[in-house]
């Protein structure tokens, strides 16, 4: 009898050890046993949450729901336990959505967010909440695109069938062989057009090796400083020619337009109608007087009180011409 007491108090002992050691171990997995502090959060629809579903934090779980209630009609109030180890990265400013544990595992909440410089979150704070997208909102997703691609591929049907029936630019083009034919007279012709421009490329490639043999003229114009500031400076005498040139032209255009003037003696003489008479005048008086004191030297000379004088003259004048004559070359 006190074996089988004894026997029955081994398996007692052992269910008891059992019984605390999956109580622990449950305890610890869902952090029933952990220091944690209690903030809130108050969601419109919370899609299926449960108490006691995971509390994420950049995809670590870092506490627990602790509690669910209506606070009205349309709301409710989360109670996030978040373990004190995991508190200094939950801040005032961060918030919390809900979402889920793969495509379909169970519901979670995400915190998220929060500045460092924001203070960190203590127990009964309130988190902003985001609204998650719900089934509901996806499967309202999915419809309106099944929508749209049904509307697609009705328009894609109707084309395709226009196009089959010859309608339409790309119709006439799979249809038409004139077009075909225009088409490939337009393809020949661009096959000739880049030959020619791969031909125009090839001697330009040419010409610029060309440019960059060293001798050439072009390539000392380029390379050589000297050359170029020689042409510089040859630049620079033409253009102060230029300049000078233009400041002549602009003296003379003033002068031209002082002669065009009764301004100055020449002026006077050009324009002035009057003045040339009288010069006329001055000139035939001047050529008569002339003429006179010719008629007047000639008879002095005939005269026998000058003609020994002018004898005189004339004989120095031979001897002179004489002597210029016999004089060494």
């Amino acid at each position: 009898m006190n074996k089988r007491a004894i026997t029955v108090g081994i398996f007692i002992f052992i269910a008891l050890v059992i019984f605390i050691a999956g109580v622990l171990a449950l305890g610890g997995q869902n952090k029933t046993f952990a220091d944690t502090i209690s903030v809130r959060a108050i969601f419109n629809d919370v899609n299926g949450l449960q108490t006691g579903n995971n509390i994420w934090l950049s995809g670590v779980k870092v506490g627990t729901v602790k509690k669910l209630n209506f606070i009205s009609n349309a709301q409710v109030e989360v109670t996030l336990n978040v373990e004190e180890k995991y508190q200094q990265y939950v801040h005032k400013d961060s918030k919390a959505k809900v979402g889920s544990d793969g495509l379909i595992g169970n519901k979670i909440i995400v915190i998220y967010g929060g500045s460092p410089q924001s203070p960190v979150a203590q127990t009964g704070d309130i988190l902003g909440v985001e609204k998650a997208l719900s089934m509901d909102d996806m499967m309202s997703t999915l419809q309106e695109n099944n929508k749209n691609i049904l509307a697609i591929t009705t328009d894609f049907k109707e084309v395709s069938k226009g196009i089959a029936a010859g309608q339409g630019t790309l119709g006439k083009l799979l249809k038409d062989e004139g077009i075909a034919n225009q088409v490939e007279s337009m393809l020949i012709s661009l096959r000739g057009t880049s030959s020619k421009a791969d031909a125009m490329v090839a001697d330009m490639a040419d010409y610029a090796s060309k440019l960059q043999a060293k001798g050439s003229l072009t390539n000392d114009l380029i390379t050589d400083t000297v050359i170029f500031s020689r042409l510089r400076s040859t630049m620079a005498q033409v253009q102060q020619a230029s300049l000078t040139a233009n400041a002549m032209i602009e003296e003379l255009h003033k002068t031209t337009q002082r002669l065009n003037t009764n301004q100055g003696a020449v002026g006077v003489l050009l324009n002035d109608a009057e003045a040339a008479a009288q010069l006329k005048e001055t000139l035939r008086n001047l050529q008569s007087s002339t003429e006179k004191l010719d008629e007047n030297m000639e008879a002095m000379q005939h005269n026998f009180l000058f003609r020994g004088y002018f004898k005189k003259k004339d004989k120095e004048a031979a001897k002179a011409s004489k002597a210029a004559a016999s004089a060494p070359q």
